[in-house]
């Protein structure tokens, strides 16, 4: 009997994406299970007309274990993670038929990411490959990390070609993207706070600027035109944000009438 592959999607009030995901997968996919998030629009709905399998489970600001109980609930010997934003290429989606079809379970598969932001593919200044494991054995694999997850396993990674890719849609509006940023330098600095740093306001000058820098012109940003120039700007300010907050993180935000 050939091996079959359990397609897991983590969702949260996605109704808008989650359809588009699904039909991505569905020529390779041996069932799609939808973890959602109890969800208040419609995803669950849409998800089942689809033919998914939907499972409620509230994610309580734990990605890792959320994805381990996904795993947890595959009925199939491999697994593919797909997120809501994300799309599986016809390229790619015949890439993992093959390997589902050989079924060496010696290997887990990383795959490319394809950004597109206002309509355009993000090829420079980091970007891509952007390269993910995704395609894993079920058998003894689990994720660790609250919003980073690591998925942990046993088995040799390989990456797959990078044409064969999944197209990302990592921002929905500039609303989502400064919500991310503000959500993102957070956790980077409380990160860099366990890990006993600190900040200056040498930090807060010299730092955004070489990763600014380093996003536009060493790694290409400038070839993606406005939108390179545009997000290496605003990646100045991501990289000073998580400094300033790590710089405030132990100092108490009191006003002077206030003080004893």
């Amino acid at each position: 009997m050939s091996a079959k592959i359990s397609v897991l999607i983590l969702a949260k009030n996605e109704e808008k994406f989650i359809a588009a995901c699904i039909e991505s997968v569905k020529n390779f996919a041996d069932e799609i299970i939808v973890i959602d998030d109890n969800s208040t629009d419609q995803t669950a709905q849409i998800s089942k007309n689809l033919g998914a399998k939907v499972v409620i489970h509230s994610l309580n600001g734990d990605w890792g274990k959320q994805q381990t109980f996904a795993i947890e609930q595959a009925n199939y010997e491999w697994i593919f993670f797909i997120d809501a934003d994300e799309r599986a290429t016809d390229k790619l989606a015949e890439k993992i038929k093959k390997i589902i079809s050989e079924d060496d379970r010696r290997f887990a598969y990383s795959t490319a990411r394809l950004s597109y932001f206002w309509g355009q593919p993000l090829k420079h200044g980091g970007w891509f490959p952007d390269y993910v494991v995704r395609l894993i054995p079920r058998q003894g694999t689990y994720v660790t990390g609250f919003v980073h997850p690591k998925i942990c396993h046993n088995y040799q990674e390989k990456k797959l070609s990078e044409d064969e890719y999944l197209v990302h849609y990592p921002y929905r509006d500039w609303d989502h993207y400064f919500n991310k940023l503000n959500f993102y330098t957070t956790l980077a600095a409380k990160k860099m706070k366990d890990a006993g740093k600190s900040a200056t306001i040498a930090d807060m000058i010299f730092h955004p600027i070489w990763a600014s820098f380093r996003m536009y012109f060493l790694k290409g940003g400038f070839l993606d035109g406005r939108i390179g120039f545009v997000l290496a700007s605003f990646h100045y300010f991501y990289t000073m944000a998580k400094y300033v907050k790590l710089y405030y993180l132990d100092k108490e935000n009191v006003h002077v009438t206030e003080k004893d």
